[in-house]
């Protein structure tokens, strides 16, 4: 390879390392060109890239990138996966291989800035897909919205079904009635009070005002005004009248 086809790669390890939502250096030891082949392919399926480059010039892509971090990986074979999609995604997509095969072991990475290490990678690979995440957010969102709706459909059901009772039992026909028996009943009372007054009246007036022996009358059988008491006018009155009475009785 000469200095031009150096220069390339490095520019094309750099625009891939700045192009990448994670990076994953991974040891490829023991893995043959027919599993590397399958390797690519699977991660290609999930938006990740996989890719060998010497050490020198993967340094170099790294300085050129802004992410010396990466170089601490390059100590013996180094291989990387440049995942441009989601990185719990690829990072399941190396651990089903590894399981498969046996092979592949993790050195670390970065995503965003931060610097992750082999247990962070395996770590990833055990998280939910950014699609299961995505649904599982507006699930918890759209839950409180749900509750609601139901909760609202709830109550007018049961208002209905208590209007249904309500109207099933009279009750709403007795309202309507009651409502009307106010006035009939004011008159029936107008007119019984009438009634009593009356009778009342005629028994107050026998029984009020009436002295002992005021109200005897003549041997005709006339009965005498009453008296009110303590009026003298009247007091005089009676007396000279059955002093009248007396004398014609004489």
């Amino acid at each position: 390879m000469n200095r031009e086809q150096k220069a390339a790669v490095i520019e094309e390890v750099a625009a891939e390392i700045r192009e990448s939502e994670a990076v994953f250096a991974i040891d490829y030891r023991g893995i043959s060109v027919r599993q590397a082949g399958d390797l690519r392919v699977r991660l290609g399926d999930v938006g990740a890239s996989f890719r060998v480059v010497k050490n020198t010039l993967t340094e170099r892509a790294a300085d050129q990138a802004g992410t010396a971090e990466l170089k601490q990986y390059l100590e013996g074979p180094t291989a990387f996966a440049f995942v441009r999609g989601d990185a719990a995604t690829a990072a399941k997509a190396l651990a089903a291989f590894r399981r498969e095969t046996r092979l592949l072991e993790y050195k670390g990475g970065l995503i965003g800035d931060r610097t992750l290490t082999a247990e962070d990678i395996d770590t990833i690979s055990r998280l939910p897909a950014r699609e299961a995440l995505q649904a599982q957010f507006v699930g918890v969102l759209a839950s409180p919205v749900t509750g609601l709706v139901r909760g609202l459909a709830g109550l007018v059901s049961g208002l209905a079904t208590a209007l249904g009772q309500i109207q099933e039992q009279g009750l709403i026909g007795d309202a309507t009635t009651a409502a009307d028996t106010p006035e009939s009943a004011s008159s029936a009372d107008d007119a019984g009070s009438g009634d009593g007054d009356g009778e009342g009246g005629e028994d107050t007036a026998s029984d009020e005002g009436v002295e002992p022996g005021a109200t005897e009358s003549s041997d005709a059988g006339t009965e005498a005004e009453p008296v009110a008491p303590g009026d003298p006018v009247s007091e005089a009155a009676a007396a000279e009248e059955e002093s009248t009475d007396e004398e014609s009785g004489s």
